[in-house]
């Protein structure tokens, strides 16, 4: 059976600016042997050709079908829910552009949905529209509940910031598209087109990549080149697969993949073509 391998970016392939020794190589050996990959973020602010474009300037290599973006997963979810609908948006680029390419129309009266990315041009204004419409009926949806993003310069507010406060001045609770929740674990998955058991999720960040993995039923593997440190994994109730120090042990062309991880539970796999399965069910 084949895998297919979903991929953190920020701590994992690179740390800010810097890449992280044996990111560019893992993907290389991904491509040479034809295991299918996304690159998944928690991102709403860039396209996933922006995304592409930074990866390969760092030395990635990476094209646009490689990308998959909490702005893509929270615009298919509102385009089934509700197609050609409407929203306000919080937000930037990659998410106006999702939406878009969705059917979706971005308006600034009455919409259905009121929509939250993260935001460098976030005003009091805008918040307090969002308030209004949401008090007025519109539902508060949010790319994801990250509280900041790191930057060059340090930290800044992230879109679960923006999201606390539409909460608390509504009294509405937001629904969430972003990694972990598996609005985006499924759709990613279903991007690779592999099934459940031979999903593997890469990921430094225990509560958001680990956690969405195990919530889906994936493999998870946990790299420590990022924000979680060894001592951090015993505190959590769950726990992944494997634990390396980053992606260069997977780079390494005498690491067996298939044995490292072995397959999930095949019994539990969704259903690819329930045609073909309500044939061998009966």
């Amino acid at each position: 059976m084949k895998r297919g391998y979903l991929i953190d970016m920020d701590g994992v392939l690179y740390r800010g600016s810097e890449l992280i020794a044996g990111a560019a190589e893992f993907i290389q050996r991904l491509l040479r042997e034809e295991i299918p990959f996304l690159f998944l973020t928690n991102n709403s602010q860039r396209t996933r050709r922006d995304v592409a474009t930074k990866l390969v300037r760092m030395g990635i290599p990476a094209e646009e079908k490689h990308v998959f973006t909490c702005s893509m997963a929270t615009a298919r979810y509102l385009a089934r829910r509700k197609p050609g609908g409407t929203a306000f948006v919080i937000g930037e680029g990659g998410l106006l552009t999702a939406l878009h390419r969705n059917g979706y129309s971005v308006v600034d009266q009455s919409p259905d949905y009121v929509v939250v990315g993260e935001g460098r041009t976030v005003t009091l204004e805008m918040l307090e529209t969002a308030v209004q419409m949401i008090i007025d009926g519109s539902r508060l949806i949010a790319t994801n509940l990250d509280p900041n993003c790191p930057t060059k310069n340090g930290t800044r507010p992230g879109c679960g910031a923006t999201i606390a406060y539409l909460e608390t001045a509504t009294g509405t609770r937001a629904f969430s598209c972003g990694k972990p929740s598996p609005i985006m674990m499924r759709e990613a998955r279903k991007e690779l087109g592999v099934s459940t058991s031979e999903t593997i999720m890469i990921g430094d960040t225990m509560e958001t990549d680990i956690l969405g993995g195990v919530q889906m039923g994936y493999r998870t593997i946990l790299v420590l080149s990022g924000t979680t440190i060894e001592s951090d994994v015993k505190k959590f109730a769950y726990h992944s697969d494997l634990v390396i120090d980053s992606v260069a042990s997977l780079a390494d062309p005498a690491f067996d993949l298939r044995a490292a991880v072995p397959l999930g539970d095949v019994p539990g796999d969704t259903v690819q073509d329930i045609r073909e399965y309500m044939r061998s069910a009966s």
